[in-house]
């Protein structure tokens, strides 16, 4: 017996044994398909997309096999898959092939008040009240980061004076250890206090403690604490200590203080772009490799040719090959500072070849990368439609 199935107004021919093979579908199931049946015409008629349906009848023809038509974008293929209610088996074997990850579960601790705990810290989208704290997280490290730039204004540094032994003439030095009575120390102190309350909490309650040590989420967010406890024990160290060690403690200060600029990658926890931007990174880093492989040989080269061209010009720029990596590194990403030129006809020469060479060596990784981006990007916003 055939059956006439009407998409749109494209009509289609097929016997109903191959459609009854998936008793479980809508075209399969007698009492599901009757609902569209039009006894005038005496066909089955669907007002869905006319495309989508090769690959659908193919389905029940070929016993099981699900492609997608090229011509069709994987969001219209999938609601019409949706639609006509084909077998799980065969929807996740076409999601497969087309690249779709099955979403991780979310472990979750046994004990019900720290499963509590964890979504509240762990999973904003999980109650409103995880929503506020993710704000306050937020406004937090704003408010660390804020203060961070803000120290560094002349207005408020702190200076003190120094009367170097055997000289009348006094001179004043930036205070770099700050004081307990310093505002910026005592609004760090109330941020460090949240940061390691969240932190605590967050180690407590998870689920898989091995899991949570090498997070490295948990591993910046330890980062962010370890800078002002070791600002905090120079400064109770220091108090005894003579000018040399001090001066010695002062230089280990300056470089552990930068480590708070990380404190900004702990928006990352809270946003899902830099979440995305860094599986990219992660996820492009062979690519980025041999970009940078690539631009350490054109910088040698270049480096060295505009060495050669300029050599018998008076006054040269370029006293030696390693001068000239900064210019070949500054050309070949098109940044020009202009502290650095070539004069001559020789030199102008490899500098627009330098310059050429930067744009294309810099082009070649970008549609890797920008794959990997909108790979990241669609399976974020499959994952949202989900939830």
């Amino acid at each position: 017996e055939r059956v006439a199935i009407n998409v749109s107004g494209l009509r289609f021919e097929t016997q109903l044994t191959t459609l009854e093979r998936f008793s479980n579908t809508l075209l399969g199931n007698k009492q599901k398909r009757n609902k569209f049946f039009d006894p005038l015409k005496n066909e089955y008629f669907f007002d869905r997309n006319r495309p989508s349906f090769d690959a659908i009848l193919y389905y029940y023809q070929s016993g099981g096999r699900l492609r997608r038509p090229v011509n069709v974008p994987t969001d219209v293929f999938t609601e019409e898959v949706r639609f006509y209610e084909l077998d799980d088996q065969a929807v996740q074997q076409y999601l497969d092939d087309e690249g779709y990850v099955k979403p991780t579960p979310r472990p979750l601790p046994t004990n019900k008040f720290k499963r509590k705990l964890w979504l509240l810290f762990e999973y904003p989208e999980s109650s409103m009240a995880a929503r506020l704290l993710a704000l306050l997280s937020v406004s937090v490290i704003l408010l660390s980061i804020v203060i961070f730039c803000l120290e560094t204004l002349p207005q408020f540094k702190s200076y003190r004076t120094v009367n170097a032994t055997g000289n009348i003439s006094e001179s004043r030095v930036e205070e770099d250890i700050p004081k307990f009575t310093d505002a910026f120390f005592i609004i760090e102190t109330a941020c460090i206090i949240y940061f390691f309350f969240e932190l605590f909490l967050r180690f407590i309650c998870c689920p898989n403690v091995y899991a949570f040590i090498k997070n490295i989420m948990n591993i910046i967010d330890l980062l962010a604490i370890m800078p002002y406890l070791i600002t905090l024990c120079t400064m109770l160290a220091n108090s005894n200590r003579s000018m040399g060690n001090q001066a010695m403690s002062l230089a280990i200060l300056r470089v552990i203080r930068l480590v708070r600029v990380f404190r900004i990658f702990k928006l990352s926890r809270h946003s899902k772009g830099l979440q995305i931007l860094g599986q990219t990174i992660k996820a492009s880093l062979r690519e980025l490799g041999l970009l940078i492989f690539f631009l350490l040989i054109c910088v040698i080269l270049f480096s060295s040719a505009v060495y050669f061209a300029e050599a018998d010009v008076t006054n040269t720029h370029f006293r030696s090959i390693p001068d000239a990596f900064w210019w070949a590194v500054v050309t070949m990403t098109t940044v020009g500072y202009g502290d650095m030129m070539p004069t001559s006809p020789w030199g102008k020469l490899v500098g627009s070849l330098c310059a050429i060479a930067g744009v294309l060596t810099i082009a070649l990784p970008v549609p890797v990368i920008v794959s990997n981006f909108n790979y990241f990007y669609h399976k974020e916003a499959d994952s949202e439609e989900r939830e």
